[in-house]
């Protein structure tokens, strides 16, 4: 049995990659279902003791909007996005010489048509990007945007990221819409060529097609964030496809992108002309100034809130030092904003006095700058967190209950740094099999640094990606006790995937009980009640977190191949990610050795 398991995922792997939608017949021959697939990938689950992969085409629809849709884009993908909505713009009166030398450069007439914006984690590149974007977007000039998110499906890889930009520049121009649209149905796998293939069909060749007076210049594309997409050659990529744009003579195009500065990035902006400007080099007293006009803001509002806090509460001297200790970083200014508005069961006050010296304040007791010392960049960040995380366990006084309530919170929060999707409290309770109030009793005082809708099926969000970072790092995270050990945690998910599967999925899970019917007949809340949305994370995501855990479960993966290899494949058949299969046994193929298949 275990021979065949390892021929048929050999087979179906090779045979999908190889010949792409070309093949016909594809046979995987092992005890199971049969899986029909039409021109969308879409696919039905047929009860056999053959599994068929086959592959025609449906009749070809020329309706603008329907072309559009076969694109796939990503639905979050933009500035202005639903799961946005609540994110900052830049306050009145900040980041002002950042903001002239990108609207200098975007309504200018000069060649250099990208715009790089770095800067180390906190420093309020995401902010700057949205208000570029929304800027531009009023102004009827931006063409699309994309803003990366690690951990969050399609916005944190380059799958749909092309796809994404040619849908929201059709909705641009009723001109560019046909071009694009040719482009479609010309080409109607699009979608799943290379990045180059979708670069020249859906973007570059419809852009050169345009008259110049069709769009009003500049056209802008804002891309937020590009360090979180996974993939360093993606990344390469990206930016090369991009370089080209500089050749595009009847648009004046603008593309404005901003990352961290990390290797794969740096590397490949050195051989591309481009305009930069790096956020922490910026002269320290401008940012300064600007913090402090965040903080006098932001506590401002919560002052207003409260009758017995002083109209100018917390006073000059206070914000003065907290914009020290915040050393050139926006997010720690926005996490103490966040973590004093979140916990209003404390007064401001209290809350304010974890985060700064217990000696009373003076003006000679705050240093100039000058005499700063010399310090991780992170330090008040990272001191910033621990306290956050620390203080709902204050009065916890038993080794035992404290040991016991940081396992659970690395097993939740741990989870939730590291997940490939966004969950709800009530997926990833499912997942982890622990209760949701356990969930959400842990995750209730960290509303500052994630995104807890009070909404139990809506997902859980990271605040800003420098908490994972710190989380996951040993020498930042200085309590043990807290600090989240990444493969540890990629394997314990890997593991609650295979267990999930294991219990649930099964031969023609959807009850269809009808050979040859297309997915696309299966209703979504059918789908929906027979997959609920933690089997269908399982189902996508346990190959990856298998692979990053870097530990070896050939046992539990050969127990669940030969048990439920053609039901995993029917129920990514459903979900229409049956494709995803293909790259996920190549993986698999690739961690698992001789012994592990024939264990």
């Amino acid at each position: 049995m275990a021979d065949n398991v390892v021929r048929s995922t050999q087979d179906f792997s090779g045979r999908y990659q190889s010949d792409g939608p070309q093949f016909v017949g594809s046979t995987i021959n092992t005890a199971g279902g049969s899986i029909y697939l039409d021109s969308m990938s879409d696919a039905v689950v047929v009860p056999s003791l053959v599994c068929r992969l086959s592959y025609c085409t449906g009749s070809a629809k020329h309706d603008h909007d329907s072309l559009l849709e076969l694109l796939s884009p990503a639905a979050q993908a933009a500035f202005n996005a639903s799961n946005k909505q609540h994110e900052p713009l830049c306050l009145p009166d900040t980041r002002i010489d950042v903001l002239r030398q990108i609207t200098i450069w975007a309504e200018g007439s000069h060649e250099k048509c990208i715009f790089w914006l770095n800067g180390m984690a906190g420093t309020g590149k995401s902010t700057i990007a949205r208000t570029i974007a929304r800027k531009y977007y009023e102004l009827g000039y931006l063409g699309a945007s994309f803003f990366f998110s690690r951990g969050s499906g399609d916005l944190s890889h380059t799958g749909k990221f092309f796809t994404s930009i040619a849908v929201q520049l059709a909705n641009r121009s009723p001109a560019l819409k046909g071009y694009i649209c040719e482009a479609i149905a010309e080409h109607r796998d699009i979608a799943s060529q290379t990045l180059r293939d979708q670069w020249n069909q859906l973007i570059f060749k419809p852009l050169s097609r345009l008259e110049g007076k069709s769009l009003q210049p500049p056209l802008v594309l804002a891309v937020d964030a590009l360090d979180e997409c996974e993939g360093d050659d993606e990344i390469r990529s990206i930016l090369q496809l991009f370089a080209e744009a500089k050749s595009l003579s009847n648009i004046r195009i603008r593309i404005f992108i901003t990352s961290r500065p990390e290797t794969p990035i740096r590397t490949g902006f050195r051989k591309t002309e481009h305009q930069h400007l790096i956020l922490h080099e910026i002269h320290q007293p401008i940012i300064d100034n600007d913090i402090s006009i965040f903080f006098k803001y932001k506590l401002g509002e919560i002052s207003e809130d409260f009758d017995d806090l002083p109209s100018d509460w917390p006073g000059d001297d206070i914000i003065n030092l907290l914009v020290q200790r915040a050393g050139g970083l926006f997010i720690y200014a926005a996490t103490i904003y966040r973590f004093i508005r979140s916990n209003d069961q404390w007064s401001p006050p209290d809350l304010l006095a974890l985060f700064i010296p217990g000696d009373s304040i003076t003006d000679s007791s705050i240093p100039e700058l000058s005499d700063r010392p010399n310090k991780s960049p992170t330090l008040e960040l990272d001191k910033m967190y621990l306290q956050v995380i620390k203080h709902p366990l204050r009065k916890v006084n038993d080794e035992r209950d404290m040991a016991q309530l940081t396992m659970t919170f690395r097993q939740i929060v741990g989870s939730i740094v590291i997940l490939s999707e966004t969950l709800s409290a009530t997926t990833l309770a499912s997942l982890l099999a622990v209760k949701k109030e356990k969930v959400y009793l842990r995750l209730r005082y960290l509303r500052s640094i994630l995104d807890v809708p009070e909404d139990a099926m809506s997902p859980i969000r990271l605040l800003h990606p420098s908490f994972r970072d710190f989380l996951l790092d040993k020498q930042r995270c200085q309590d043990q006790q807290f600090w989240v050990d990444e493969k540890e945690a990629h394997r314990i998910l890997a593991v609650s995937c295979l267990r999930l599967m294991s219990e649930h999925l099964k031969r023609d899970i959807c009850g269809l009980h009808s050979p040859g019917a297309l997915a696309t007949e299966v209703h979504g809340d059918q789908i929906a009640k027979c997959l609920p949305k933690e089997l269908q994370y399982a189902c996508r995501y346990w190959v990856e977190h298998l692979r990053r855990s870097e530990v070896r479960l050939g046992d539990q993966v050969h127990h669940f191949l030969r048990k439920h290899f053609l039901h995993w494949l029917e129920a990514l058949a459903l979900l229409r990610k049956i494709s995803d299969g293909a790259v996920m046994l190549s993986a698999l193929e690739s961690l698992l050795t001789v012994s592990d298949w024939f264990y």
